[in-house]
């Protein structure tokens, strides 16, 4: 049944037990407890909250309980600059780490099996020694941490020791390449570098130590570099050991900072050239994720909330706030898929899990592989699937009622590292369709735009944010006067927040997302751009031009696709293309190697120079060159041409419809 569902069949709905439960709920009944506001469904509720952002984000502070007062709410409607919570102050790890009793903050585990538990009144001693450490390395309020960090307990507690400073994190995964950790950490100047000697991924150990001494040497910012030891490599003598770092307890306490005061820095993919850092602030990050965890996602302090994520994507921030609604967190530290698919559906069992986090590319391959983890485990006590990273097809959605478990939360959600957060996803207490996200978001006036910036419904346009967001960022760091801001996000539309996802606003409320309409490579939830692939490639001699395209974008088989325009004299070897590989696992990383590489006479650009992979992949998914692009507007509308041929000689090889 799962492969042939048609998009907008209702897979399931919430009962009346459920809805009256929901937290969601809750929060209604209080509004109208409390404020006098009542509202007859979500569709209401929705459209109050973002026509009247003072009384609706107001509310959710008061809700939620902010210990501080501040002057006003908002200070402007225009975008970008409008300020949030003037006068406010607060600290991120204060109200994460506000409870300290025997609860479980978290669970980690890892591909061995291992399993270590802490409560909150444990994690909150060793956050206090992390940040003793820091503070005697000289770290204060601003100051840049870095971290080349897996999804592992002392991740989590270096990033609160941080935030408890006022100081400012920033995270990689340790399996990417120097070029991919040095050009973050450059831009942000870290005063220190946490990493580990290395790690475990599929079965197998990978030293780091030789690339954190070629990254600490590019960031001469740096005063300390700190080792965790993971797999028993030699520490260079002039890092300090993670044990000396938290050697020394003190009392923890917390340094109260203004509600923009920076959290973290996260990174654009890199698509137009280096990765943007995007600040988000302290207070916009706690009052947003406060709001989906809870409303949304229906979380509290009686659940086990996991997200397979690594530290470099925006879903392990979302991940760590789980501690902000006393819910005790699971951080998984490996593959998705060793030794099996099975693995992590073997874990939600162990675990006693309540919501699986992961992305639709996974969920595609479980369907692909035909398991039924429903029948071969005990996940009774899931309430709720999340999946993001790519759009989830109506299959996917019927795989998980089918295979999972035929009562839950399908949470489809799409957001961005942008305002590390989601604005479309789910809602505890309106059915769920095949192929369909439920509901825009609190606070989030999501809408479709044409070409002329006038809003759609029903049909396919830009995503637009039309009203301002605490999460969205207070700034890029070094960029003093905005421009580069501005330009990324408010010039197609001024005034309006331009996202870079197509997308379909039904008139029932529903949202259907069809993909980038910008170009991201996201292999495994690590996430790069594609201008840092083409640095490594193109610095090969033999190589003129290049284009990388991922076929995951288009919902169909997920392959990495590398065509290459080489200098006269030159052919594809094998030598070469074993050499591109090796320059790409090493430099990027490992679950960025093409999966097929070929050559191609010229690469498609538009008349500015700008490659273009979005129409490319569009002619490889089966759409003709006069939908896939403007030929106009294009230097050389003849190159198209081998694309057209490669795919059509694809199809004929492998009887398909579509690459």
């Amino acid at each position: 049944m799962y492969r042939d569902i048609t998009e907008g069949t209702v897979l399931w709905e919430p009962s009346a037990e459920v809805r009256r439960d929901a937290k969601l709920t809750e929060f209604s009944n209080w509004l109208g407890r409390s404020h006098g506001k009542t509202f007859d469904d979500y569709a209401a509720l929705w459209e109050w909250s973002v026509s009247d952002l003072e009384g609706f984000w107001g509310a959710v502070w008061e809700y939620f309980g902010i210990e501080s007062s501040y002057e006003r709410v908002l200070s402007g409607r225009d975008m970008p600059g409008v300020r949030w919570f003037e006068g406010a102050r607060l600290n991120y790890a204060e109200r994460a780490l506000s409870r300290k009793d025997d609860h479980l903050a978290l669970i980690a585990t890892d591909e061995l099996g291992v399993v270590e538990e802490v409560t909150y009144a444990a994690l909150a001693e060793r956050v206090a020694a992390a940040a003793a450490g820091l503070r005697r390395l000289g770290v204060g309020t601003g100051d840049r941490v870095a971290a080349l960090m897996p999804n592992i307990p002392e991740t989590l507690v270096a990033f609160l020791a941080t935030a408890s400073l006022g100081a400012v994190w920033s995270s990689c995964s340790p399996e990417f390449g120097i070029g991919a950790v040095a050009h973050r950490f450059e831009q942000i100047e870290p005063k220190v570098l946490l990493s580990v000697d290395g790690y475990r991924f599929g079965g197998q150990v990978f030293d780091r130590l030789e690339i954190v001494e070629e990254v600490a040497a590019r960031l001469p910012s740096l005063e300390a570099t700190v080792i965790l030891n993971r797999i028993g490599a030699r520490r260079p003598p002039s890092t300090l050991g993670w044990e000396e770092l938290t050697s020394r307890p003190e009392p923890l306490r917390f340094e109260p900072v203004p509600f923009d005061h920076p959290l973290w820095v996260l990174y654009s993919s890199g698509t137009t050239g280096l990765p943007k850092p995007i600040v988000h602030s302290q207070g916009g990050i706690l009052l947003q994720h406060l709001k989906d965890l809870v409303f949304h996602m229906n979380l509290g302090e009686g659940d086990r909330f996991f997200w397979y994520t690594s530290t470099g994507w925006m879903m392990w921030n979302l991940l760590v706030s789980g501690l902000q609604v006393g819910a005790t967190i699971i951080l998984y530290d490996g593959s998705p898929g060793y030794p099996d698919l099975s693995a992590l559906w073997m874990m939600a069992e162990r675990l006693e899990l309540t919501y699986f986090g992961t992305s639709a590319p996974f969920i595609h391959a479980c369907l692909k592989a035909d398991l039924d983890p429903g029948r071969e485990y005990d996940l009774s006590r899931l309430r709720s699937v999340g999946s993001t990273g790519a759009p989830l097809t109506s299959d996917g959605f019927a795989w998980v009622y089918e295979r999972v478990h035929d009562d839950l939360l399908l949470g489809s959600i799409s957001g961005g590292t942008d305002l590390c957060a989601a604005f479309i996803g789910s809602c505890p207490v309106l059915p769920v369709k095949a192929g369909e996200i439920q509901c825009r978001y609190l606070g989030a006036r999501v809408e479709a735009y044409d070409v002329l910036g006038k809003s759609i419904v029903d049909e396919v346009g830009e995503l637009v944010i039309t009203a301002p967001m605490p999460s969205m960022p207070i700034y890029f760091w070094n960029d003093p006067d905005g421009s580069k801001y501005r330009a990324s996000y408010f010039e197609m539309y001024p005034g309006v927040w331009r996202h870079g996802d197509w997308i379909k606003v039904t008139s029932e409320g529903g949202c259907v997302v069809s993909g980038r309409s910008d170009s991201t490579l996201n292999r495994g939830g690590v996430r790069t751009g594609t201008s840092e692939f083409y640095r490594v490639v193109d610095s090969f001699p033999e190589i003129e031009d290049s284009l990388v395209i991922d076929t995951g974008a288009l919902g169909r088989e997920d392959r990495l696709l590398l065509f290459v325009a080489l200098k006269a004299g030159f052919t594809l070897s094998a030598d070469l293309q074993d050499r591109l590989r090796s320059a790409i696992r090493s430099e990027i990383s490992p679950r960025h190697v093409p999966d097929e590489i070929h050559r191609i006479p010229d690469i498609p650009r538009t008349l500015n120079g700008k490659k273009m992979e979005v129409p490319v992949k569009r002619i490889i998914g089966g759409v003709s060159i006069e939908q896939a692009a403007r030929l106009d507007a294009m230097a050389n509308p003849g190159s198209l041409d081998a694309f057209v041929q490669w795919a059509a000689e694809r199809r004929d090889q492998q009887g398909e419809k579509s690459y």
